[in-house]
């Protein structure tokens, strides 16, 4: 099995990973001011972490490398834009359920909403997507035990994670490459015209900061203040058509099983707005750049991140324009 495949149509050439800008979003990726895909290349989504990255670190406000944040960044040169590893058992078993029906009723009977491929896995493993494992590897690259693999650099610090997290959330964030060392977030602010969240800790300063899609004009964000009552992880989604206006008609209430390709991803964090929480996607590469149905969507791997930041019952959420 080879990492490329044929593909459908002709598109044009994707941009030259540069391993500069590759190493820029390992760093920013680590200090948990996420670039979103790490790709090596400039977009909305770098721009947005640096700039989040220079107001954690009092510095002006640019969204670029600058001489200034340059400086900053170097402290964190030793993490490498990639990592070589070799492809072991573990990291290539499944499940993979490829195709994933579009119809919620057909997909509430499979076993779970899982990876369609073994590349799918592995970029989301690696905070990245398959076009950027074929770059760094070619099309010629096998797909097997003991294959040495160029992945982005999204090793985490630790994997200590606490013993009181259900197993299978552990196993989760393990395979998501999220570390177990986060900051805790006191408050958490979702900014509507900046397409970005902040978290904040008890002292009011800045510890993280993710790209979010946030809402629709048939579903705009709730502006305000919520409270967090629970946090789901590995969540089942019900899926009520009711609550979805763009829901088919003849569509039936359905209960979804849990998995990185359900509507809600990898964790649900539920707010006090009946109906509306901070989640996953299925599609990281269109975060901040699609809409939603009002609930504020992050990519996986960041929203168990956030996850790991917030405490139930504790942590504010404002919501804001």
């Amino acid at each position: 099995m080879g990492l490329l495949a044929a593909p459908a149509t002709i598109a044009a050439p994707a941009p030259a990973i540069d391993r500069n800008l590759l190493q820029v979003q390992v760093i920013l990726d680590h200090l948990g001011f996420s670039p979103g895909v790490l790709d090596g290349r400039p977009g909305i989504s770098l721009t947005a972490a640096l700039k989040g990255f220079q107001m954690s670190r009092g510095l002006p406000v640019t969204g670029k490398t600058d001489p200034a944040t340059v400086q900053a960044l170097n402290r964190y040169k030793a993490w490498a834009p990639t990592r070589t590893l070799t492809l072991t058992r573990e990291a290539l078993a499944g499940p993979y359920i490829n195709p994933i029906p579009k119809n919620e009723n057909d997909q509430a009977k499979l076993p779970a909403l899982a990876y369609r491929s073994l590349m799918e896995k592995l970029a989301e493993m690696f905070h990245t997507t398959p076009a950027v494992l074929m770059a760094l590897n070619g099309p010629d690259t096998r797909l097997a035990p003991g294959t040495k693999v160029v992945f982005p650099n999204a090793l985490p610090f630790s994997r200590d994670y606490d013993p009181k997290l259900k197993p299978e959330w552990r196993q989760t964030l393990n395979m998501l490459n999220v570390s177990a060392q986060q900051p805790q977030a006191a408050r958490i602010v979702v900014d509507k015209s900046e397409k970005v969240l902040r978290a904040y800790d008890a002292a009011g300063k800045l510890v993280a900061q993710f790209m979010v899609t946030t809402g629709s004009g048939h579903d705009p964000l709730p502006l305000g203040t919520w409270s967090i009552p629970v946090v789901d992880t590995n969540p089942k989604f019900h899926f009520n058509p009711a609550l979805f206006w763009d829901a088919s008609k003849g569509d039936e209430k359905a209960m979804l099983p849990p998995g990185p390709n359900g509507p809600v991803g990898v964790v649900w964090i539920d707010l006090s707005k009946e109906h509306y929480g901070i989640h996953g996607t299925p599609e990281p590469q269109n975060i901040g750049r699609t809409e939603s149905h009002g609930c504020v969507r992050l990519a996986n791997w960041d929203a168990a991140r956030l996850a790991q930041m917030v405490t139930a019952g504790k942590t504010k959420v404002v919501f804001q324009a």
